[in-house]
């Protein structure tokens, strides 16, 4: 049995709210501390400054500009056209086409899925390792989510012991 200076089991696999982990109240308050240090937010605006310089999101603004356009031109404008309801048509329509599924996908391709290992993961498993082992030295065993060399791609364990989405 081993402990950390902030005297929290280290080998018996325990965390310092005697949680196992994985345990579903343990991933939501490491989830709200997550939240309440601002980093769901960085991440989001990161990813965003980002999104409209990418080819996939350029590819998909064009296929509904095209989509909006080519449906359009099937009505013609009068003062009694109801906008509002061609506007829900419209917006109905481009989502059963399924091209934003498949656009976002690529997105999220370009733009998360570059982050997720050299940018996310190091800040997210700093501030976890922060929430889990306060006053921890910077010169003790860190406290991992799981290994990288465990675990391929986005399918790391997330929370440890489930598969990621």
């Amino acid at each position: 049995r081993e402990r950390g200076s902030s005297g929290r089991n280290v080998r018996l696999g325990f965390t310092m709210a005697g949680l196992p982990p994985g345990d579903p109240q343990l991933v939501s308050m490491i989830v709200n501390h997550l939240k309440t240090q601002g980093l769901f937010d960085q991440f989001r605006r990161d990813c965003l400054a980002d999104v409209d310089t990418k080819p996939a999101y350029l590819n998909l603004r064009q296929r509904v500009d095209n989509f909006v356009s080519n449906h359009l031109s099937n009505h013609t404008w009068s003062p009694h056209l109801n906008k509002n309801q061609l506007r829900n048509n419209i917006r109905q329509l481009v989502l059963q086409s399924g091209m934003l599924e498949q656009g976002v996908d690529r997105i999220v391709a370009q733009v998360v899925d570059p982050k997720i290992h050299h940018t996310f993961r190091p800040q997210v498993e700093k501030v976890v390792r922060e929430f889990l082992s306060p006053g921890q030295a910077a010169d003790e065993s860190p406290v991992y989510l799981a290994q990288p060399e465990e675990k391929q791609g986005w399918q790391a364990e997330w929370p440890p012991g489930r598969a990621a989405p």
